[in-house]
């Protein structure tokens, strides 16, 4: 890693418009190395589109975040889970976004399809 690398913080509020709800503190599990920890600690990397995270251990890609338009592209490819609340949101078998929890319930559901 070299010095120009952010804390996971740096992308709190992109998360939040993402996911719509706070994660630097969920655990995201690198998909290359294994290793886990918050979302925090991870290395981010912002450029004129977006943002580069990549895992500190092995500086794997974990995610890519890219604005077009007015529209937030996510490729979450290098993760291989990402735990909020306990519950995972897995990468394999997702076709769309996790969307808000209805009111009163705290974690994310895989979407009926």
């Amino acid at each position: 890693m070299d010095d120009t690398a952010l804390d996971g913080n740096a992308i709190g509020g992109l998360l939040i418009e993402v996911f719509g709800t706070e994660m630097t503190t969920a655990v995201a599990t690198c998909g290359s190395c294994g290793t886990a920890g918050p979302v925090a600690e991870l290395a981010v990397y912002e450029h004129g589109l977006g943002a580069v995270v990549r895992c500190r251990s092995c500086e794997a890609v974990l995610m890519v975040f890219v604005r077009r338009h007015g529209v937030v592209c996510v490729d979450l490819e290098g993760l291989a889970s990402l735990a909020l609340w306990g519950e995972r949101i897995r990468r394999r078998g997702w076709r769309y976004l996790p969307q808000l929890p209805p009111p009163g319930e705290q974690s994310f559901r895989r979407p009926t399809l």
